[in-house]
């Protein structure tokens, strides 16, 4: 079973930066797509990017369009999600995820792995 292991959460003010970083095997880094999703509280979890397994796609959620990136790392087998321009409703849980088939990007259930989670909190 794979793990993917995320890291770099925490609390940062309105308008500032954060990257968080999701490390996978090589195997699946490089024969699968890597999506980002987050989970507020009391909210279902919502699709936030993705980039599919060659690298030369990103596909983002509206609500992040222009202030999160997902670049990636190939030596080390990471994919990260550059976040800027931090607003408080960005505050959640943040997951990576990985998919080996193509399909619709933003469907969790379309996801094969799935890291453990690390909080995101923005203050006013």
């Amino acid at each position: 079973q794979e793990q993917l292991v995320e890291s770099g959460g925490g609390l940062v003010q309105a308008g500032g930066s954060l990257r968080l970083s999701c490390a996978a095997s090589r195997r699946t880094f490089w024969t699968h797509a890597m999506g980002w999703f987050r989970q507020a509280p009391g909210k279902e979890r919502e699709f936030i990017a993705v980039i599919n397994r060659a690298g030369d796609e990103t596909y983002y959620a509206d609500s992040v369009k222009g202030r999160f990136t997902v670049p990636r790392d190939d030596a080390k087998n990471t994919v990260n999600l550059q976040m800027s321009n931090l607003k408080p409703e960005d505050t959640a849980v943040y997951y990576c995820a990985a998919r080996l088939v193509a399909g619709t990007w933003s469907a969790a259930h379309q996801y094969d792995y799935w890291g453990q989670g690390t909080q995101v909190t923005v203050s006013s």
